[in-house]
């Protein structure tokens, strides 16, 4: 099958109708999609089945939140504008560590959990000083330390279906690194993908099983398909919003690409800050991982 009829056979759809000012973090969890609505501090769980939508407003007690992830102990976390925070079942909210209390220009942008249970996410430096965020672990035990730094905006964030590697972008560079990964430790890294061709900016990304990377593109309306191998890229699937944030696999099957959306600061467009739900393209992602503390 060519790229052609590859892409003749995808289905781009808006589901839900919560708008986003800027959504980001998606992740497929129990059935639903979860993700975040970083300026207005909300997680928000969509069924794409029934289109149910629920809300979770942390904006008083956690500020922006920049990603979300699900605890098996139940709950979930949240990093935001000042550090790292469970939410229980019942709604109560504790805070688990601020690396960064006094840098106020900074908060937390995406993040992910990896394989062996810890919390990664990174910060992000709001008047982009170069250098000045860095990548955090919330460890299992709860504690908190830097993984890799310096960074300027840090994004992007998958482990391969082995789990010995980590891939990660910081925005500016415009380009995807992989870590070698054990035991909560980031070891070597070489980069992989070289997305400077394009002048918008990589941002949230997915993996699918074939441990090739979906990569959403801020200020670019698309999601582009890369090998991890070779740095290819095999696919791009061009959405009608400018500020294409993130992306997840998920539904039944993990058959169906879900994008977050942000509103663009001068562009109107009906879709921007919707969910946008992509089917047929021939691919299933990896299942989510869990925070284990």
């Amino acid at each position: 099958m060519d790229q052609e009829e590859l892409q003749l056979e995808t289905k781009i759809e808006t589901i839900g109708s919560y708008r986003a000012q800027w959504g980001e973090g998606p992740i497929w969890h129990d059935g639903a999609l979860l993700y975040v609505d970083i300026e207005n501090g909300m997680v928000i769980r969509l069924d794409p089945e029934t289109g149910e939508e629920a809300t979770c407003d942390l904006k008083d007690k956690v500020g922006r939140v920049g990603t979300v992830v699900p605890r098996k102990s139940g709950g979930f976390l949240v990093a935001g504008d000042n550090g790292f925070f469970s939410i229980s079942d019942s709604g109560e909210i504790k805070q688990m560590g601020d690396p960064e209390p006094n840098k106020v220009d900074n908060r937390f942008n995406d993040g992910k959990c990896s394989p062996d249970g810890h919390f990664f996410a990174g910060t992000i430096s709001l008047v982009k000083k170069e250098g000045d965020a860095t990548l955090y672990k919330l460890s299992k035990e709860g504690k908190v330390s830097e993984a890799y730094g310096p960074v300027t905006n840090s994004n992007g964030i998958a482990w391969n279906a082995v789990g010995d590697t980590m891939f990660y972008i910081d925005t500016p560079t415009k380009k995807v690194l992989a870590f070698d990964y054990k035991d909560g430790r980031l070891g070597d890294k070489k980069a992989v993908i070289d997305t400077s061709k394009y002048e918008a900016s990589p941002d949230g990304m997915a993996i699918d099983e074939k441990d090739n990377l979906w990569v959403a593109f801020c200020h670019g309306a698309c999601v582009i398909n890369y090998c991890t191998k070779t740095g290819k890229e095999l696919r791009k699937i061009d959405l009608p919003c400018l500020e294409t944030t993130a992306c997840a696999f998920g539904g039944e099957d993990l058959a169906t690409l879900y994008v977050t959306t942000g509103i663009h600061k001068s562009e109107v467009e009906a879709d921007a800050g919707l969910i946008f739900k992509v089917t047929g393209l021939g691919v299933k992602g990896q299942k989510s991982n869990t925070y284990l503390g």
